[in-house]
Formats: C-alpha cells, sequence, structure tokens
C-alpha cells in the first residue's frame, strides 16, 4: 500500500486496509476473507472490482501503470491475469518468504496525502 500512495501522483486513490470500520461500511457484503484474498477496488458508481481488475482499474488511475493497465484490456489477457493473480495471492507468505523486501520496506515511508 505504500508504494501505491507514491505512484498515486494526481491523488485519484483512496485506500482503506482492511481493519477499518470504514472497510466494512463500504461493501457490508464482503467478508474480512474476501478482503484479505484479493484486492478489492470500489469505484464512486459503486461497482467492486476484485483481483486483476482491480489493478486493472487502479492501473489507468497511476500513470506509470497505464501501459499495463492497458494491455490487460486485450482479450484473453485479464483471465491469464486472474489465474496469475490468485496463484500469487494463495502463495504471498511463501513467496514473500523468497523474495521478501528484506528491510527495504520499512525504509519506504507511507506518503502522506491532504484528503487523508
Amino acid at each position: 500500500m505504500k508504494m501505491i500512495t507514491w505512484l498515486d501522483w494526481l491523488n485519484k486513490v483512496h485506500l482503506i486496509p482492511i481493519k477499518e470500520p470504514e472497510a466494512q461500511a463500504m461493501a457490508p457484503h464482503l467478508t474480512r476473507y474476501d478482503l484479505s484474498e484479493a484486492i478489492h477496488c470500489i469505484t464512486a458508481g459503486g461497482i467492486i472490482h476484485r483481483g486483476a481488475r482491480a489493478l486493472r482499474f487502479l492501473g489507468m488511475r497511476l500513470p506509470l501503470f497505464i501501459p499495463i493497465a492497458v494491455c490487460l484490456w486485450f482479450p484473453g489477457v485479464i483471465w491469464i491475469a486472474e489465474k496469475v493473480y490468485m496463484w500469487v495471492s494463495r502463495n504471498r507468505l511463501v513467496l514473500s518468504r523468497l523474495f521478501g523486501c528484506k528491510g527495504a520496506c520499512a525504509i519506504m515511508p507511507e506518503r502522506k496525502r491532504e484528503q487523508e
């Protein structure tokens, strides 16, 4: 989440950790398990994107990720991205042990933004 705050140059993204009561209030039908299984993105219109589709939606709002997000709109690519996302999500604890930050994450501070 720290990295997203730094990449959100246009201040389009409002991040809410699942620990916050506001997260449950915004999407009461989503369980804590659902929220911990994949990233979720709620649009201003109330549409909920999950997993790779949420990353595609966010990518269109983060200038450095626009090229990747555009690629996710090609036919069939989002299906593959969903499969990869779910595999990474299921194995994130093992992957974090193998490729963990090794202290780099602790160095990067969260960016303070006016709207938060």
